[in-house]
């Protein structure tokens, strides 16, 4: 199983960016899907999660209201739309599947995605 994640790059505070992530086997369109983000010197930390219908959602409360997680089952993909960018966001960001049809932590999720960098400059 293979996860590409691309749209990541430079872009000025309070700017905006899409990620996304395309899965290679679309049995994944039965399993939940995370956005994470690691920032240098610091933990990766689960951004967004959506379950494999698309029902669910979770955001860490620093993006809630600012970042939005969709998925589109049939092209096999997943999306972070980030708005309102603070240099805080800087970070690589990977997406991931996870186990089950949702997953709200890190340990639940075992197919893991390259990253993509995003750095917001203030």
């Amino acid at each position: 199983v293979q996860l590409q994640a691309s749209g990541g790059g430079l872009v000025q505070a309070g700017g905006s960016l899409r990620l996304s992530c395309a899965a290679s086997r679309r049995t994944l369109s039965n399993n939940g899907m995370g956005w994470f983000r690691q920032a240098p010197g610091k933990e990766r930390e689960l951004v967004a999660a959506i379950s494999w219908n698309g029902g669910i959602t979770n955001y860490a409360d620093s993006v809630k209201g600012r970042f939005t997680i969709s998925r589109d089952r049939t092209k096999h993909a997943v999306y972070l739309q980030m708005d309102s960018l603070k240099s805080e966001d800087t970070a690589v960001y990977y997406c991931a599947a996870a186990r089950g049809v949702f997953g709200s932590h890190r340990d639940q999720y075992n197919y893991w995605g390259q990253g993509t960098l995003v750095t917001v400059s203030s």
